[in-house]
C-alpha cells in the first residue's frame, strides 16, 4: 500500500490530534526511516528525542525479542528480573536510592507530583515550575506546564500549580506560599525553543529549595539518557534534584518511564499510594537495560559531546551564511535549535515541510527554533548530508 492509502485509513479512524506528515513509515535503521512509498529520510528528530541509538538497533532488538520469547507481562505483583536489573542500573548511576517505573514521562511526572505532595505533609500541595515549560499532557502535568496554549480548553485545571517567569531566580522565590512543596523544573526546556538553564540559575533554583524546605524535582524526560552528553543534563550543572524524572529514551522506542528519589523521600510513597499496570513491563525494562549499558560503555558518551560540537559548528556556519533567517545556536549536546530571526520565524514550518520533501526530518519548536535532536549514534558523514539539504531549502528561500 502507498503513502496515500494508509493516510486515507488512518485519517477515517484517529482522533485528529495530530497534524501528520502525508507519509507511513514502514522501516528504519540508525538514522534513516523508509515510507511506504520506499522514499528515504535522514531522521534528526528521532522520534522526538526517543531513539537516542537509533531505529531498530541491533542489541536492543536482540534483546526485546529474547525477552518477549520467554515473559511478555505478569503485572507489579511480582518481581521481574529485567526491572530489577534495569532499576539497579539507574541506581549504580544516579544519585537516587530508589526507583519508580511507568510508561511515559506524562506518567512519572505525576508520580512526582504525587511523591512531592505526600511527603511534604497536609497543606503542602502547591508546585512551582517555569514558563515555558512543558510536562506532559495528562491533566496535573498540562497544568504544571508552563505554556497556556496547552490548557486552552482544560479549564478548570486542577490547583496547586504556579509559573514562575523564566530565568528569574528572585521573582520564583516570591511566589513561595506556605503551600508549596516543590520545584519542577527541566535542565534544558525543549518544546518550548530549546531554552537552556544557565548552571548559576539552576544554583539558585537549588538553594531556593533548601532555604525553604521544598523538593527540587528534574524534569529530564527530554534531556536525560545521553541527550546532552553526559548521562543526565544535571551532571554538567552541578546541581543535584531531590526527585528526577526520566523516558522518552530509556527504551528506545518502547514506552517506559522512571522516577528517581533519594531512599528518605521515597519512603512516604507505601504500598497502595500509587501504581501502574504496565510500568517497568519486562519487554521495556530488557529494552531499557540494553540502552543503558550501551550507553555507559566507554567512549559512548564522549562520542556525543564530539558530535555535538561539530553539528554546533555546522549550524552557526548556517547561521552565519543566512543571517536574515538565522542568528546562531543553543542547546546542549545533540539537543540544539538554531534561533530564528522574525523573518526566519515566518518560515519556520515552510523549512520543515520542505526538509521533509527533501528526505530529512527535524520540527520547529516554540515557534522560534529549528530543533536538531537526531540519534545520539549518528555520524560526521550523517551531519554535513542534514547541513547540505538545509542549505539547499534555505537557498530556495532566500
Amino acid at each position: 500500500m502507498s503513502n496515500a492509502e494508509w493516510s486515507a485509513r488512518g485519517n477515517k479512524v484517529f482522533i485528529g490530534t495530530y497534524s501528520r506528515f502525508p507519509a507511513a513509515m514502514v522501516k528504519g535503521s540508525g538514522c534513516r526511516l523508509w515510507d511506504a512509498d520506499g522514499k528515504e529520510y535522514l531522521d534528526f528528530l528521532a522520534g522526538i528525542a526517543v531513539c537516542s541509538l537509533g531505529h531498530c538497533h541491533p542489541k536492543v532488538t536482540e534483546a526485546i525479542c529474547r525477552q518477549a520469547a520467554s515473559l511478555v507481562h505478569v503485572s507489579n505483583l511480582f518481581h521481574t528480573p529485567p526491572q530489577i536489573e534495569l532499576a539497579e542500573l539507574l541506581v549504580a548511576h544516579s544519585f537516587a536510592d530508589r526507583v519508580f517505573m511507568a510508561n511515559s514521562g506524562a506518567e512519572v511526572n505525576e508520580a512526582a507530583i504525587k511523591l512531592a505532595r505526600i511527603h511534604s505533609g497536609p497543606g503542602k500541595y502547591e508546585i512551582i515550575s517555569l514558563e515555558g515549560s512543558f510536562h506532559g499532557r495528562t491533566l496535573a502535568a498540562v497544568a504544571a506546564t508552563g505554556q497556556p496554549r496547552f490548557h486552552q480548553g482544560f479549564e478548570p485545571l486542577p490547583q496547586g500549580f504556579v509559573h514562575a517567569p523564566f530565568g528569574d531566580p528572585q521573582a520564583l522565590e516570591a511566589l513561595i506560599t506556605p503551600q508549596t512543596c516543590a520545584i519542577l523544573c527541566e535542565p534544558l526546556q525543549g518544546e518550548s525553543g530549546v531554552r537552556p538553564l544557565t548552571p548559576d540559575y539552576l544554583l539558585a533554583i537549588r538553594r531556593i529549595c533548601d532555604r525553604h524546605g521544598l523538593l527540587l524535582i528534574f524534569d529530564e524526560v527530554q534531556t536525560g539518557l545521553g541527550r546532552t552528553g553526559t548521562l543526565f543534563a544535571h551532571e554538567q550543572l552541578g546541581v543535584t534534584p531531590d526527585i528526577m524524572t526520566l523516558a522518552k529514551a530509556l527504551g528506545n522506542g518502547l514506552p517506559i518511564g522512571a522516577m528517581l528519589t533519594t531512599e528518605t523521600i521515597a519512603a512516604s510513597l507505601t504500598v497502595g499510594t500509587h501504581a501502574s499496570t504496565f510500568g517497568g513491563n519486562p519487554v521495556a525494562a530488557a529494552a531499557a537495560v540494553e540502552v543503558l549499558r550501551i550507553m555507559l560503555a566507554d567512549g559512548f558518551l564522549e562520542s556525543v559531546r564530539d558530535k555535538s560540537r561539530y553539528l554546533v559548528e555546522k549550524l552557526e556556519g548556517v547561521a552565519t551564511r543566512y543571517p536574515h533567517l538565522a542568528t546562531g545556536v543553543r542547546g546542549r549536546g545533540l539537543l540544539l535549535g538554531l534561533v530564528l530571526t522574525e523573518k526566519g520565524i515566518e518560515q519556520g514550518m515552510t523549512i520543515v515541510q520542505q526538509m521533509f520533501e527533501q528526505g530529512a526530518l527535524i520540527n520547529f519548536a516554540g515557534n522560534r527554533v529549528l530543533r536538531f535532536v537526531p540519534p545520539l549514534v549518528v555520524s560526521r558523514e550523517e551531519i554535513d548530508q542534514l547541513i547540505a539539504k538545509l542549505c539547499l531549502v534555505l537557498d530556495d528561500l532566500a
